[in-house]
C-alpha cells in the first residue's frame, strides 16, 4: 500500500486501484463496470469473455478481508447500464450480496448508472466524510476524491492504471476488468491536476511519480 494525506487525512492506495482509509474503516472504489462484456454484446459490440464481473468481485473480495473494511463507497458506474444491474448473473448477485451483509455501502450515481439498483445499500449523488467530498466526476468543490476518468500512465513502455493525486483532489483509477483508460497527459486531466501532481502507477506496488503530461 502507499500511504498518503489529503486535506491532513490518512489515506493509502491498494495495488488492485482501491482506496483505502483506516480511520473510518472504508474501502473506496471506483468504475466497476459491472456486466461489460453483457452490455457490448447485447448492443452489437465486441464478444468478450463474460467473466469480468466474478474478476472484479474477487478482487473486491480479496481488499475486504485484507482491510476488514466496515464501510465500502463504490463512486459511480458500478454497472455498465441498468440492464446489466437488473440481469446480473445470480451467483454473482449472491457473491455481492455476502459482501455487502454488515457493511454500510453507498453506491454513489454515475454517468453509467441509470439510477438506485435494488442491491440494497445506500444510494447518493455523492458523500461528505469529515473533509472529503466523495463524487463520481470531480468538481471544483475541493478537497475530494473522485473517479469517472479511468486514468493511466505509462511506465517502463507498458500501461499501467494509475491514480492521480494534487494537494486537493484525488482521481481513481477503473477498478473493473474490462475498463479502458485515459492517459494522465490528455487535456481534461491536466486542467484538473495541479502542476505538482503525482500519478500513483499500480505495478505490483504501487509506485509514484510526477504525473506524466
Amino acid at each position: 500500500m502507499f500511504a498518503f494525506r489529503l486535506a491532513d487525512t490518512p489515506l493509502y492506495a491498494l495495488p488492485s486501484g482501491a482506496l483505502y482509509w483506516p480511520d473510518q474503516a472504508l474501502l473506496c472504489v471506483s468504475d466497476l463496470h459491472f456486466g461489460k462484456s453483457e452490455r457490448m454484446a447485447r448492443r452489437g459490440g465486441a464478444l468478450l469473455p463474460p467473466y469480468e464481473t466474478r474478476a472484479t468481485l474477487q478482487r473486491l473480495n480479496d481488499d475486504l478481508e485484507a482491510t476488514r473494511a466496515e464501510q465500502v463507497v463504490c463512486l459511480g458506474d458500478s454497472f455498465d447500464d441498468l440492464a446489466t444491474a437488473e440481469g446480473l448473473d445470480l451467483d454473482d448477485q449472491l457473491w455481492l450480496t455476502r459482501l455487502m451483509a454488515g457493511r454500510s455501502w453507498i453506491w454513489i450515481e454515475g454517468n453509467h448508472d441509470a439510477g438506485p439498483v435494488e442491491m440494497g445499500g445506500s444510494h447518493r449523488a455523492g458523500l461528505s466524510l469529515g473533509q472529503l467530498q466523495f463524487r463520481h466526476i470531480a468538481t471544483a468543490d475541493t478537497p475530494e476524491i473522485s473517479g469517472h476518468y479511468h486514468p493511466k500512465a505509462r511506465l517502463a513502455g507498458r500501461s499501467h492504471r494509475c491514480f492521480l493525486l494534487d494537494k486537493q483532489r484525488l482521481i481513481l483509477p477503473a477498478y473493473g476488468t474490462y475498463t479502458g483508460g485515459l492517459w494522465s497527459h490528455h487535456n481534461v486531466l491536466c486542467d484538473l491536476m495541479q502542476p505538482d501532481a503525482l500519478a500513483l502507477v499500480l505495478a505490483k506496488t504501487v509506485l509514484a511519480m510526477p504525473m506524466p503530461r
